[in-house]
């Protein structure tokens, strides 16, 4: 059809599927089930977005400042939704807390420092 946008298929992996059964069960013990609901619905979506439009999101400055600009990044705030644009997919790697200490976090996930 024309001018309908090539899709791309998006995958999580383990640790992206982790990450959203942490965020979940955290918010669902801190606060309650229905916000938990909301948050995880919320990521859902941002990350099925992804499949029209994965070059839109920034590279994460954390991994930039390192000359990586592989992997792209993505926001429910506080959360950043972290993946990499492939031929025809998106993969998502992270799915976590932009509070939390990015540095270490990604090149221990991403980088296997």
């Amino acid at each position: 059809m024309v001018g309908t946008p090539a899709r791309f298929e998006v995958l999580l992996t383990e640790g992206a599927e982790r990450d959203l059964e942490f965020i979940h069960d955290y918010i669902a013990e801190f606060d309650c089930v229905a916000n938990a609901n909301y948050v995880l619905d919320a990521l859902m979506d941002a990350v099925e977005c992804l499949s029209t439009t994965p070059e839109r999101g920034s590279h994460p400055k954390e991994l930039l400042g390192l000359g990586i600009k592989e992997f792209r990044q993505t926001f429910f705030k506080p959360y950043r939704v972290i993946y990499r644009v492939t031929a025809r997919q998106v993969i998502i790697h992270l799915i976590v807390d932009g509070r939390r200490d990015m540095q270490s976090l990604l090149a221990r996930r991403l980088l296997g420092a």
